[in-house]
């Protein structure tokens, strides 16, 4: 089984958003080679038609040029990406995501492809807590046993886990 078909079998019925990128940056930006249900549902696009899209589509007027540059230098060094970006949905409408992007590595620590997952916050009432999350809690909240997994290895939080695939088969 490849780590894209693992992948795939996990997160399929997930309630955060998870996408697969190429590792190629430049020129244009990486390309999607995966997204599931719950990604297509946050940017109101059918997966089918996100496959294969650079993620530019999501961007609009009040994206943050700065936090784009900083998510382009992370990947560019093979480094994780925990942001917050305004995006917006194939509506028009938009919204704020929670972005946790880290790299996927071969056995030889080749980086494969980026993992992100993505989930729609809103920005806090009143002083900002200690938590990792800062001044934005989630939209919605899961308890689904995925969303938990993630939670346990500090996906969407500040911890980082790098991930070892063996890609022989």
């Amino acid at each position: 089984m490849t780590a894209l078909e693992l992948i795939r079998a996990l997160a399929h019925d997930a309630t955060v958003g998870i996408v697969v990128i190429g590792p190629v940056i430049e020129p244009s930006g990486p390309t999607i080679v995966y997204a599931d249900l719950a990604f297509g549902q946050l940017v109101g696009r059918d997966v089918n038609t996100i496959i294969g899209q650079i993620p530019r589509f999501m961007q609009g007027k009040e994206t943050r040029r700065e936090t784009l540059d900083t998510f382009h230098r992370a990947l560019a060094a093979g480094e994780r990406f925990h942001g917050y970006l305004t995006n917006y949905r194939g509506d028009g409408s938009k919204y704020r995501a929670e972005v946790d992007c880290r790299p996927l590595r071969t056995a030889d620590c080749r980086i494969q492809n980026f993992i992100s997952f993505e989930r729609e916050v809103v920005r806090r009432i009143g002083r900002p807590t200690g938590s990792a999350a800062g001044r934005y809690e989630p939209v919605v909240i899961s308890d689904d046993p995925f969303t938990n997994a993630l939670r346990e290895f500090a996906i969407l939080e500040h911890a980082s886990v790098v991930l070892f695939l063996d890609t022989s088969s």
